[in-house]
């Protein structure tokens, strides 16, 4: 088998799973709202069951759904068996997941829900399969054909059932209107913490700044950022902001100017109206600011609009 007969293959099938889920759009229907809004008005919590490779996508629906506001978990159904079925009472709701709809460990569990009055939603390939009947509503989920070269292993299947876990939480996420300083009381730690709950103010350079007066020589303004490290210089007057100059506007300058660049003086190569933000900015809002505007570093104001220090992309990581 050639270097090129396995790249093609690995292309094939991301191919036949982009196109499976790509086949679930039409799917939505009042189905998928029914199962929204009944995972909305749930009192309790929302409890995601399944078996073997479904039962793995299903912890990852339940951990997606339970860190964008929905308290959910996973249930094996055998565990249910042994004590498990504790863990659900009257106010929760089960998402049963089996791409035949015919798992027989399912199909015994159910019931015992049923006969508690708990509602199911089902998630399968077969509206009519004895999963979809023991469910109040229904989520489609069928493929042509498995992605890989036996049509045997779940794949495309796989992807379709978690492309479909995803479709519910972003809905669920709007329904909720589940906002960014939400998001952060789930995610407290990692990188993803740092960004959601930390200040501009607690990652800012604020030591020894890189600053210029409009009138000073290009030369000596290099010779100012190099000394900073920072990749940038900020334009000062009387205590006012009037612009930075960054390595990419010197390298700029020295294109266009050749000769004369070093007769230059700052004000004839910065960049007027710099982008800047609050100290008590967000690390998100900071990186969203930098990716929006395609630069790497911005000024820090205080409460009164004061420069105080600079922040730049490598510490909003």
């Amino acid at each position: 088998m050639t270097d090129q007969n396995i790249i093609d293959v690995g292309r094939q099938c991301l191919l036949d799973e982009a196109e499976a889920i790509q086949k679930l759009v039409p799917r939505l229907d009042n189905n998928f709202v029914d199962a929204v809004e009944m995972i909305y008005h749930c009192k309790g919590k929302f409890i995601i069951t399944g078996v073997g490779k479904s039962g793995h996508i299903g912890h990852k629906i339940a951990a997606t759904l339970a860190s964008t506001g929905t308290p959910s978990f996973f249930v094996n159904p055998l565990d249910a068996y042994h004590g498990d079925l504790g863990m659900i009472d009257g106010n929760d709701l089960v998402m049963a997941i089996s791409y035949s709809g015919m798992t027989e460990e399912l199909l015994r569990f159910l019931p015992l829900l049923r006969r508690r009055g708990i509602s199911i939603i089902g998630v399968s390939s077969n509206p009519r399969s004895p999963l979809a009947r023991l469910c109040v509503c229904h989520l489609d989920i069928s493929v042509e054909r498995e992605a890989d070269p036996l049509n045997l292993a779940p794949t495309s299947s796989t992807t379709a059932t978690l492309a479909m876990g995803d479709a519910l939480a972003c809905a669920l996420i709007k329904r909720r209107n589940f906002k960014e300083s939400d998001f952060a009381k789930y995610h407290p730690g990692g990188s993803l913490g740092k960004r959601l709950l930390s200040r501009v103010e607690d990652y800012m350079f604020t030591n020894d700044l890189p600053i210029v007066s409009p009138n000073d020589k290009v030369s000596d303004t290099i010779i100012e950022i190099s000394r900073a490290k920072q990749g940038i210089a900020i334009v000062m007057d009387s205590g006012r902001l009037l612009g930075v100059v960054t390595d990419g506007d010197v390298r700029r300058a020295m294109q266009n100017y050749k000769e004369s660049f070093f007769s230059l003086t700052v004000r004839e190569i910065m960049s007027a109206k710099p982008k800047t933000i609050d100290s008590q900015a967000s690390l998100s809002k900071a990186s969203e600011m930098m990716r929006h505007n395609s630069i790497h570093t911005l000024v820090v104001t205080g409460e009164k609009g004061q420069v105080i220090g600079l922040i730049d992309s490598f510490s909003c990581l």
